[in-house]
């Protein structure tokens, strides 16, 4: 099967500023664990069709989520969608109770970035098939990057490889830590749900995500060495002192939207 590279990879690699930033963005985007390949575009069904319940539910998911625009929530969502530069696995550091991060946990923070080649990617077949339009495209509404959006209208919006890449996030983490598990997938499901609020996914495209970093998992748990860095991950997230801060205010931002729809 040919492999199709999601829209916001190519961005990393082609943005010469994010390369600057990030200088191991691109060999840690680019070599991830598993040689499998993205998921079969068979994996997922269609979106939701026009007309069908699945799509209002859509479309009332969008229309909820323009709401929140310039809020607490629309600020989480706009620092859950970077996934490139130094600070982008602290997101997750809250609910872990440790401040993650290339200086204080670098076995922890080099084991997430690597696992977003193989949950990202996992959905890029299943983009390629259905090129579905996202919310921005339909609506005409701001997007939390509109530095991104040029690519993205070239990326299909089903299913949502940042959704995938925030669960799959979510489950290493609680297998991690299973005495807080529910706490660190759930943040890992409103990781995905920023992308709705963020007015570049829909919902159904952020559940079919999770669906996807479901099987990516599965896969990873298997990989020799996937597992060996997962019980050097476990001793950063011990022998860590740091604690994270701001914590309180994303609480209560993630509090906002979390009944919609």
């Amino acid at each position: 099967m040919k492999s199709y590279v999601p829209g916001w990879l190519l961005l990393a690699l082609a943005c010469p500023a994010i390369a600057a930033e990030t200088p191991m963005a691109s060999p840690r985007l680019r070599t991830g664990y598993l040689k499998s390949g993205p998921l079969p575009d068979s994996f997922a069904p269609p979106p939701p069709a026009p007309g069908s319940a699945a799509l209002a539910r859509d479309e009332e998911g969008a229309k909820a989520a323009l709401a929140l625009r310039g809020s607490p929530r629309w600020t989480l969502a706009t620092t859950d969608a970077d996934l490139l530069s130094p600070k982008a696995t602290a997101t997750f550091s809250c609910t872990l109770g440790v401040a993650i991060g290339p200086d204080t946990t670098p076995r922890l923070d080099r084991l997430l970035r690597r696992t977003i080649a193989d949950f990202g990617m996992s959905t890029s077949a299943i983009k390629h098939r259905y090129a579905r339009p996202r919310p921005f495209m339909i609506n005409g509404q701001p997007t939390c990057t509109p530095d991104w959006e040029p690519m993205l209208l070239k990326d299909g919006s089903y299913p949502s490889g940042h959704s995938a890449i925030g669960y799959g996030w979510g489950l290493v983490l609680a297998e991690l830590r299973p005495d807080i598990a529910p706490a660190l997938v759930a943040r890992g499901r409103a990781f995905g749900d920023s992308r709705r609020i963020c007015n570049v996914h829909w919902l159904s495209d952020t559940e079919e995500g999770r669906l996807a970093a479901t099987v990516v998992f599965a896969r990873l748990n298997a990989d020799r060495t996937f597992q060996k860095d997962l019980k050097a991950a476990r001793k950063d997230i011990a022998r860590a002192t740091a604690r994270p801060t701001g914590c309180d205010n994303e609480a209560a931002a993630l509090i906002q939207g979390v009944n919609q729809p």
